[in-house]
């Protein structure tokens, strides 16, 4: 089965490679198609946005996945912008220090978070497959560890005692990871709808 990787992040797209089964045979995003404008009102809903404009330009089933980081002292917020939560051209350094100045003051206890992932199979028929995936953790006081992107050296998930998931191995943070947790039950839609994506 093939399917079109949606992403344009080099770091999700790696950790998305590990994640699927093995009959699928994932290929890269078309350099041709420019970035797709993620303007929806939900993790779905941008996930689709991306899926559907990569299935268009590809001919072929597309996958994406959306994450939203969502930290209770802060409303839920940064939510579905995470990614740009420090402003449109931010790195990741940047949405750190922003998260860590907005909760300046907040105490450990009322610094729970959770990162939410979906990830969004879309065919060239229409037809779409849809899982979700959920981990929950604490935002630390400062960065910790070298590994990871994003959030992780911020976010300490809460089954793993302490460590940020940039602390973590590779292979552990993806065996418990939001990313993991949607594409695992992606994978077991798409094992049991073997004709999906075909």
């Amino acid at each position: 089965m093939q399917i079109v990787l949606a992403t344009a992040n080099p770091d999700k797209g790696a950790e998305i490679r590990n994640m699927l089964p093995e009959f699928v045979q994932l290929l890269e995003r078309p350099s041709e198609v420019g970035e797709v404008v993620e303007d929806g009102d939900t993790l779905e809903a941008n996930a689709r946005l991306k899926a559907v404009a990569i299935c268009a330009a590809s001919g072929l089933p597309a996958v994406a996945d959306d994450t939203g980081l969502e930290v209770d002292a802060l409303g839920g917020a940064p939510g579905i912008h995470a990614a740009r939560f420090a402003g449109e051209n931010a790195t990741y350094a940047d949405n750190v220090n922003k998260l860590l100045a907005d909760l300046h003051g907040v105490a450990a206890p009322q610094r729970t978070a959770r990162f939410r992932t979906v990830a969004l199979l879309r065919n060239p028929d229409g037809s779409e497959l849809v899982a979700h995936g959920v981990v929950e953790g604490t935002i630390t006081e400062a960065p910790r560890g070298e590994s990871g992107f994003g959030y992780d050296p911020v976010f300490a998930p809460t089954e793993v005692g302490g460590a940020t998931f940039a602390e973590m191995t590779d292979d552990a943070k993806n065996a418990i990871s939001h990313r993991a947790r949607a594409f695992a039950n992606l994978s077991d839609l798409l094992t049991s709808k073997p004709n999906s994506g075909l």
